[in-house]
């Protein structure tokens, strides 16, 4: 039946991961959206990630979550951002559900175990918000206390912004919301740069589980440029290697059209991409939430060029919010100082 519906589509399976969602539209009618699925076989062997996996249907696409904990717990919703997926907090929902939370992590579709839709143009943060939204709702999670990070602040915030009567609590860690005074740092604008032609992640199959590796000091920027720009062998082990092989594992044996959801992140920045950003919707969710009433706590990496300190205490002081900094901590917090983290969530939930 498939093959029929590719052949009479005109559409053809490039791959064994290959797949069509047929989508609802507002009209009643149905288009079809095609998407790659990574093997569950990627993921059977990361031994510091052995979580069940967990599905929610958004049209007839798959969107992974973890869910960890007591079913009737206070939640603590786990958002990530680019290139990464749940697995960024696998060092953070250990202790979280030991202190008795509910841990949900969900992956963006275009990343983890989410399916990936293939055509760069069907990501926008809009839809990404959308989906998190009915997540949310399908699981009727309450009692939330929001944990997120890089381009889980557009997504998830809007739910609080949204939704408010959801939420008891914020954790914003190096983020952002677009707002006309925002100033967009150097950091941020030489990373959308990179993603455009010419630029050094204008590539096919960017392999950015090496990025992550180097972020977190396992490896250092020569090894890195001869592995992501030459292609040489890393020679990773150890914990470089186990590391490396969970960010690596969504796009494990993927064409390259797998790799569009977290291409298109960057290329979504307000300030390269407007609409497809969100931006006037994020300027509405920022404004919202200057008004927030209840609990809030920054915690920040400061050693990020991407969302700089000063950014992170201005926000917190905008909002009256307690701010923790974290001097050695890079733009990823959660996967370099995952139990300080949790120690610093627990303190602010206290």
């Amino acid at each position: 039946m498939l093959s029929e519906v590719l052949l009479s589509t005109g559409i053809r399976k490039t791959s064994a991961a290959s797949r069509l969602a047929w989508q609802q539209t507002a009209m009643g009618g149905t288009v079809m959206t095609e998407f790659v699925r990574t093997a569950e076989e990627n993921f059977q062997n990361l031994q510091d990630f052995t979580y069940a996996p967990n599905y929610h249907l958004w049209q007839d696409l798959r969107v992974h979550y973890v869910d960890e904990g007591p079913k009737d717990a206070p939640v603590m919703l786990l958002m990530h951002g680019m290139p990464t997926w749940s697995y960024l907090y696998r060092n953070v929902i250990p202790g979280l559900v030991k202190a008795g939370y509910r841990c949900i992590a969900p992956d963006h579709l275009g990343f983890g175990r989410s399916d990936k839709p293939t055509d760069l143009h069907w990501y926008t943060v809009a839809r990404h918000t959308e989906v998190l939204t009915s997540l949310i709702i399908e699981l009727d999670l309450r009692n939330i206390s929001l944990v997120c990070q890089d381009w889980g602040g557009p997504t998830g915030l809007a739910q609080a912004a949204m939704m408010p009567e959801r939420f008891d609590h914020l954790v914003i860690m190096n983020t952002w919301l677009h707002h006309p005074e925002y100033e967009y740092s150097e950091g941020i604008r030489r990373w959308n740069a990179g993603w455009h032609a010419g630029g050094n992640f204008h590539r096919s199959e960017p392999d950015l589980g090496l990025m992550m590796v180097m972020s977190a000091g396992l490896m250092s920027r020569e090894q890195y440029v001869a592995a992501f720009m030459q292609g040489q062998d890393p020679q990773l082990s150890g914990s470089a290697e186990m590391m490396y092989r969970g960010f690596a594992a969504p796009y494990k044996g993927l064409p390259d059209a797998g790799y569009n959801g977290f291409r298109r992140f960057p290329l979504s920045i307000p300030f390269d991409n407007y609409h497809n950003g969100n931006g006037a919707a994020q300027t509405l969710h920022y404004q919202t939430l200057l008004q927030w009433h209840k609990g809030c706590h920054f915690i920040w990496g400061c050693a990020d060029d991407v969302f700089v300190e000063d950014w992170g205490r201005e926000w917190a002081r905008q909002m009256n919010a307690p701010f923790d900094a974290i001097a050695d901590a890079g733009h990823f917090p959660q996967n370099t100082h995952g139990e300080q983290l949790v120690e610093l969530i627990l303190q602010g939930r206290s």
